[in-house]
């Protein structure tokens, strides 16, 4: 085994060193992909394995519940969501979905302040959400996102603090159906779709009522606002017609 990683690193130093421009960047990166796939059917590879847009052989990002209970058992967070990593490099997108199977889920509850932290293997990637509380509402304050994925060989990390993101009211939970696209840094991206979350409290581990967010209203309410309008063309443009032809009633010519 040891003799076989050493000729594929000497495969991808070659494709390197002889290889020009981003052509070797990409070609680089394609076959130490094949190498880690390799690694990965051996059960030798645990870590993040980024996946290659252009060969068009995306996962779909699975959906899971996670449940952070409080030291009385109760549940006081509860996020149902499908999440990806597109990380970005050399101007070409690479794609990481979060596998539920592999995460270790951790966290604290408090009254105001409360957190969940997904982590992969080996800390070789992570999630995380800080939620506040105030008197009406509460919010995410700071997404912050690591991965230090394959073939890359480099940590990713990033975050956004100071917001109000995926706001609901207090015993409510915020959901979204339509694809959520946050960046984290210049090189990396979180995907959250679809996204279902309650904090401070989920009764009976059930999600309250929804406060939806602003992208799904639009795909719900953009239609019927178009189709109104048109319909309100269509029936200014019959009612015209009628109030033009009572204004001129027909005309007989003398026998």
């Amino acid at each position: 085994m040891l003799l076989k990683a050493r000729t594929n690193g000497l495969v991808v130093f070659l494709l390197t060193a002889f290889v020009p421009g981003n052509f070797s960047y990409t070609l680089t990166l394609f076959f130490t992909h094949i190498i880690c796939i390799k690694l990965v059917n051996r059960s030798l590879f645990v870590g993040p394995l980024l996946i290659f847009e252009y060969f068009n052989i995306k996962a779909a990002v699975i959906t899971e519940n996670y449940m952070l209970r409080d030291f009385d058992g109760r549940p006081c967070i509860k996020v149902t969501m499908g999440a990806e990593y597109v990380v970005m490099e050399n101007k070409i997108n690479w794609y990481f979905n979060l596998d539920p199977s592999r995460v270790t889920l951790s966290g604290k509850c408090g009254k105001e302040e409360a957190l969940l932290y997904l982590m992969l293997p080996d800390n070789s990637g992570s999630l995380e959400f800080t939620f506040r509380k105030d008197e009406d509402n509460f919010y995410v304050t700071k997404l912050a996102a690591q991965l230090s994925p394959l073939p890359v060989y480099k940590t990713y990390s990033g975050f956004l603090s100071q917001k109000r993101l995926f706001k609901a009211e207090v015993d409510r939970s915020f959901k979204c159906t339509s694809e959520l696209l946050l960046s984290v840094s210049s090189e990396l991206q979180i995907k959250l779709v679809p996204l279902q979350m309650q904090a401070f409290g989920v009764p009976n581990g059930q999600f309250g009522k929804e406060d939806e967010c602003w992208a799904d209203f639009n795909r719900r309410a953009i239609p019927i606002i178009i189709g109104s309008i048109v319909l309100g063309f269509i029936l200014s443009a019959v009612l015209s017609f009628l109030i033009i032809r009572d204004r001129h009633p027909p005309t007989y010519e003398r026998l």
